[in-house]
């Protein structure tokens, strides 16, 4: 009897124990579930994956109290605006090494039709930014679907600063030549 009083006295520790470190665990694992939600959208916001949802969020806003709703319908149903630059011709950074050219022709796609003399009017520094940007490109930087896709979202990057008021959709590849 006086074992079985010791096992479960024993028995009764163990489940004490066990308790307190279940919750202990519980809230472990709560914890870690916590970071690894929290870590995922800060770096879904960093690498630009949010881009979408905060720009749906913000963009619906000024609509319900600026009464831009009809530039938005037209939008919607209406025809896109195309920008078309000039043709850009730089030499590529070879390290030293054969000359290598790119040539290049570039339309953008704006929001609407009032942003094309905001365009106009910074042309230069647009052509500026990305005669500056591809000049220090490699032919390696330019290889397969993942350098073009790069070379898109950073000449975008650099022509929404460029013409800060006016906002660009897009930019559109019309022509492009390594030689």
């Amino acid at each position: 009897m006086a074992d079985e009083d010791d096992l479960d006295d024993g028995e009764g520790g163990d489940s004490d124990e066990e308790s307190g470190g279940g919750s202990k665990k519980l809230f472990i694992i709560i914890a870690i579930i916590l970071l690894l939600v929290v870590g995922g959208l800060a770096g879904a916001y960093f690498t630009g994956l949010l881009d979408p949802v905060i720009n749906m969020i913000a963009g619906g806003e000024p609509s319900d109290d600026g009464g831009d709703g009809s530039s938005q319908s037209g939008e919607q149903g209406g025809r896109a605006i195309f920008y078309d630059l000039e043709e850009i011709l730089v030499n590529l950074n070879t390290g030293g090494r054969k000359s290598s050219f790119l040539k290049i022709r570039i339309s953008l796609e704006l929001e609407k039709a009032t942003d094309v003399p905001i365009i106009e009017s910074v042309m230069p520094r647009i052509v500026d930014n990305f005669q500056v940007y591809l000049r220090e490109l490699r032919i390696d930087d330019l290889k397969g679907s993942a350098g073009m896709y790069r070379l898109r979202e950073e000449l975008m990057r650099r022509v929404s600063a460029a013409s800060a008021p006016a906002r660009i959709k897009d930019v559109l590849f019309k022509e492009m030549l390594v030689q």
